[in-house]
């Protein structure tokens, strides 16, 4: 069974300390807070992404190779990660065979290796960003609050897309929100993350019908404020 074990991530900037957390990844863990608790800089930092003006230290260990090849990563705005001027072939960097084969996993034909990003749908476009990061043999999948500009429908297909490709690859994944309502049916472990800091962790179901802390309590219940559960 794979794991990843961060026994200590730290970000400091100018003497001000943005991040400074430990935390294992064995499944599927999202990685909760609002805006500015130092979710997005713990994505950069297992990047190595991270501006040269802050200072990390890092203490990781792994039964895998944690390197670029093992790791995938999904952005937050798919549009702006592909490149507007090439076609779809061009933007893999694998073998011809293996993007058939992962365009085949995200239910995409083949033919649209030949078309520009304009040429296709919103959708399409954000599958095939999702076929790009595991075209490689990945072991960890980073995914930074794909679903937060999308409608429902569509927020919905990209949660089943990445439930399928947990049981087909069996990768961990790290899902980076603010949106619990997007990983309740995802992933199996919480991790809250306030101001840099991790202040309650647990399994999903636990956290979400009876959390701990005042501040994971806030989140929940501006998530399902209107809604009946969260099961």
């Amino acid at each position: 069974m794979l794991f990843l074990n961060i026994k200590k991530l730290k970000l400091v900037l100018n003497d001000k300390q943005l991040v400074n957390i430990s935390f294992c990844i064995k499944n599927s863990t999202a990685l909760i807070g609002e805006s500015g608790s130092g979710k997005s800089l713990t994505l950069k930092a297992l990047l190595n992404l991270l501006p040269s003006s802050i200072k990390m230290e890092k203490d990781i260990e792994s039964n895998f190779d944690l390197n670029y090849d093992s790791i995938g990563f999904i952005p937050q705005n798919p549009f702006t990660s592909l490149s507007s001027m090439t076609k779809i072939s061009k933007q893999f960097f694998c073998s011809d065979k293996k993007k058939e084969e992962v365009l085949k996993i995200l239910n995409l034909d083949k033919s649209i290796l030949n078309k520009f990003p304009s040429q296709l749908s919103g959708g399409q476009i954000q599958r095939v960003v999702i076929a790009i990061a595991i075209s490689r043999n990945i072991k960890l999948l980073l995914l930074d609050e794909p679903t937060t500009a999308l409608d429902e429908e569509n927020k919905k297909n990209i949660i089943n897309i990445v439930n399928d490709l947990k049981k087909h690859l069996n990768i961990l994944t790290l899902f980076v929100t603010h949106d619990i309502d997007s990983i309740k049916n995802l992933c199996e472990e919480i991790i809250i993350l306030k101001n840099g800091e991790i202040i309650e962790t647990g399994l999903t179901k636990e956290i979400l019908s009876s959390p701990k802390q005042d501040y994971t309590k806030k989140l929940i219940n501006s998530t399902f404020k209107n809604k009946t559960f969260r099961n």
